[in-house]
């Protein structure tokens, strides 16, 4: 068994009992991405130098005794929207692809103080503005469970490295579903946790109301110790939530007796696959057979939350993006004549096609004519589907659902029909929209052999709750790795 096959806590406990090195876990992470990242496309940038110099620095400090996290000398990955000062962080985009940060995200650095090690920047799609990376100025990153199909996204690049086994862990942004959308295509655990429990500092913004950062994981365990690790108040992010209690590693119990589960009728539409049915259906009967008390019910206005979501993002996206004009950092047209047809050049050449659909609903709804008629509707529905959920907590500790209506599709259908990908939202949105954690975690995978994930939410500021369904239904699945991971 090689080293980047351990899950990130057994190779953090490996290094602390000195049977592996730091620098050795390290080179073995490096040598992985060099063998497989050529075919897989999961990074945008891989700083060599700086890991190996890292890895020295760490197994001093754990050799002093100064660093006892149980991530200390972990190889992590880090999605390309999270900066990271003096490294290359491009959002997928050609409109940043020569920026270097003068700072690193809070989140980075909260893994950085535990001992972690950065190996590099993981592709996207482009300003996280997608659900299948493929939409990156950087080529597609491909799904390591078969090559053929897309690995999800925005944060495909980070599930994808995670799977491979080219990191032991990663972390993304969840805007609508990007890390849990994503997790489930590749077999792979990840997190969302509730708005504002980790800093947003240095998390280039795309729907500044939704965006959160999370980790991905080969299991439960793994996403319990690195949120643990990067969940903390943060006087820089005026979104930041200052709580008592982010010791989530003690959820990690495989008891789920008492607990009640629910199972909204609404999410099983004609969209979903019957093999994604069957396996929530499955999960759902083990959480019966283990104690808990599982019922159908019925939700409500979950027709309206991709449309509120969609209005909400875009419009929020056209307010962000505006900083990206040519005039500071960042791309700038070399032909124009005057700031004006500097500015409109500079954004021709610098947006993809996705974000500049995204740019024009968004500019769109917030103009004088549709604002109220678009943006305030969708704001009012979002208040109604956030007391829907309040009232469904109310009865419920877990919410049990679908992570994604299919398995992975095939690489180019984004191209094809985005409408349709846009629908493909469905369960994960209400998550960021109302603010409450959400977990996507492997249960089974579909007659072709790529993993189908279940989704589990909770009221927020309960991922302990969380946490502990999700370890009591993974240790009766385990972990299956990828053959590309295993052959590579």
């Amino acid at each position: 068994m090689s080293i980047m096959s351990l899950s990130a806590i057994e190779l953090g406990r490996s290094i602390k009992e000195k049977k592996i090195g730091v620098a050795e876990a390290v080179r073995e992470a490096l040598a992985a991405i060099e063998a497989k990242d050529k075919a897989l496309g999961s990074f945008v940038t891989v700083d060599h130098a700086g890991a190996c110099r890292r890895a020295e620095e760490v197994q001093r400090q754990i050799d002093a005794g100064e660093l006892i996290s149980p991530l200390a000398g972990v190889p992590f990955a880090v999605k390309d929207n999270l900066c990271t000062q003096g490294l290359r962080t491009t959002c997928g985009s050609k409109m940043l692809s020569d920026f270097k940060p003068t700072y690193t995200a809070e989140a980075v650095r909260n893994l950085e103080r535990a001992g972690a090690v950065l190996l590099g920047k993981t592709n996207m799609d482009e300003f996280a503005m997608g659900s299948t990376t493929e939409t990156s100025a950087f080529g597609v990153t491909k799904n390591p469970w078969d090559l053929s199909h897309v690995p999800g996204g925005s944060s495909g690049g980070s599930c994808a490295a995670v799977a491979a086994e080219e990191c032991s862990c990663a972390l993304g942004s969840d805007t609508g579903g990007s890390i849990r959308q994503p997790s489930s295509f590749c077999g792979v655990t990840g997190f969302k946790p509730t708005y504002g429990t980790v800093s947003r500092y240095g998390l280039i913004a795309y729907a500044s109301s939704m965006d959160t950062v999370g980790p991905i994981a080969r299991n439960v365990s793994d996403c319990a110790a690195v949120l643990e690790t990067i969940a903390s108040y943060d006087k820089k992010d005026a979104t930041s939530v200052r709580r008592r209690d982010c010791r989530f590693t003690e959820a990690l119990l495989a008891d789920v007796k008492g607990l009640r589960i629910g199972i909204p009728r609404s999410y099983f539409t004609e969209e979903l696959s019957p093999e994604i049915k069957e396996t929530v259906l499955g999960a759902a009967k083990t959480f019966e057979e283990n104690g808990a008390f599982v019922e159908e019910f019925d939700l409500g206005l979950t027709e309206y939350a991709v449309l509120a979501y969609y209005v909400i993002a875009c419009a929020e996206a056209s307010s962000n993006l505006a900083r990206f004009d040519g005039v500071k950092y960042g791309h700038r047209a070399k032909c124009y004549e005057g700031f004006d047809d500097m500015y409109q050049k500079t954004r021709s050449e610098g947006f993809g096609w996705e974000v500049k659909r995204r740019i024009l609903l968004g500019t769109f709804v917030l103009s004088r004519d549709c604002y109220e008629a678009y943006y305030l509707q969708a704001l009012r529905a979002r208040r109604l589907i956030k007391e829907t959920f309040d009232r469904a907590f109310a009865r419920y500790d877990i919410l049990l659902a679908p992570t994604a209506p299919h398995a992975a599709p095939l690489l180019g259908r984004e191209h094809k029909n985005p409408m349709e990908v846009y629908r493909d939202d469905m369960y994960t949105v209400a998550a960021n929209l109302a603010g409450f954690p959400a977990i996507s975690l492997p249960c089974g995978r579909d007659k072709q052999g790529l993993p189908i994930g279940v989704q589990l939410m909770a009221d927020c500021f309960a991922e302990k709750k969380l946490i502990r369904a999700a370890y009591a239904l993974e240790q009766t699945r385990g972990y299956e790795r990828c053959p590309f991971a295993a052959t590579t």
